[in-house]
């Protein structure tokens, strides 16, 4: 399946509806959802009573006080987030952040590094530059034009309806380049379930495409056994057949995921391990994810979804008393 805002053609032939989304996203949040969740799951979503792990997360973002997620969702803030928790050793290296394009500094930057939206989702809001001496004059603004665009998209949750996101002020960051375990063409993503501060399942990514929006997948639960009856393998996601390795740090990578989860009823921890196989593997962190593909994850069995969805409750998230709901807009 193409993303639709990932090419000319179809963004134009999507404006249409991506505009009705956004205004049902901005004025009648709980309806877009509803609708959404019909065509993707030909049944009505489920408000009442939420069994599942998509119900929970759909509800906890209508109902409950997420004013916490804002600043876990900025790719920037969230790194204060982490050092709290004293675990600044496992962020990467980073290099700077601008709010504004015309003060991006090209000469203030190593040879290579990746520059990302710091409200992105990965889809087109990453860019690894490589050998950055190499880079003629045309080809740098169009990195700043691009960069530029970035920062115009101030609100990119109303498609999913997650108020998260209204709050954060856009921003671009340069980071570090991680190495590829050597064969590979990306890095492994390990993205940890965790729900009451308990890290239950690994969501591993392998194999992504360049435009992020594809990858080898498989679900391992906690002591590394494979569970691919838990997904819905398609061409975005197909199976990774060649099983990964137990890292050998994974009680650390483990650990790490609950201290960062302490707190919250659900999160995904999304980690990195560039030497799984050696007992000192580097462990970098990633992101904190609360509204996993906004709470319409097609790619898992209704059975994972349930069991998922039974290991924490919807009382478990604070009363909304926060102002990202303001008269049902985002």
């Amino acid at each position: 399946m193409i993303h639709p805002t990932q090419t000319r053609k179809n963004r134009i032939l999507f404006f249409p509806l991506i505009c009705v989304c956004h205004f049902l996203g901005r004025h009648a949040p709980e309806l877009l959802l509803k609708v959404r969740y019909f065509f993707v799951f030909r049944r009505r979503l489920n408000l009442k009573n939420p069994t599942d792990l998509n119900e929970k997360i759909i509800w906890a973002k209508l109902y409950s006080d997420i004013s916490a997620w804002t600043d876990l969702a900025d790719k920037y803030k969230v790194r204060e987030y982490v050092r709290s928790k004293g675990l600044e050793d496992i962020l990467v290296k980073l290099y700077g952040a601008w709010d504004d394009s015309g003060k991006f500094d090209f000469d203030s930057l190593p040879e290579t590094f990746i520059l990302k939206a710091n409200n992105g989702d990965g889809k087109g809001t990453n860019m690894v530059v490589r050998n950055k001496s190499r880079i003629t004059q045309d080809e740098r603004r169009r990195v700043v034009s691009t960069i530029g665009q970035w920062l115009r998209r101030k609100n990119i949750g109303l498609l999913h309806a997650e108020p998260q996101y209204k709050g954060i002020h856009p921003m671009v960051i340069a980071e570090e380049v991680l190495p590829a375990p050597e064969g590979e063409s990306s890095l492994r993503d390990y993205k940890i379930w965790c729900f009451k501060g308990k890290a239950y399942y690994i969501w591993t990514c392998a194999e992504r495409s360049a435009s992020g929006s594809s990858a080898h997948v498989l679900t391992y639960d906690r002591e590394w056994n494979p569970h691919p009856e838990f997904s819905v393998f398609n061409s975005d996601y197909p199976e990774d057949t060649v099983r990964m390795p137990r890292p050998k740090n994974l009680e650390k990578m483990l650990k790490i995921a609950e201290r960062l989860s302490e707190g919250f009823p659900e999160v995904r921890v999304d980690l990195y391990n560039t030497e799984p196989e050696k007992t000192d593997g580097k462990i970098y962190f990633g992101e904190l994810t609360f509204t996993s593909h906004g709470g319409f994850m097609d790619y898992f069995q209704p059975a994972f979804l349930e069991k998922a969805g039974s290991l924490f409750s919807i009382s478990d998230f604070p009363q909304r008393s926060s102002t990202l709901w303001s008269k049902g807009t985002v």
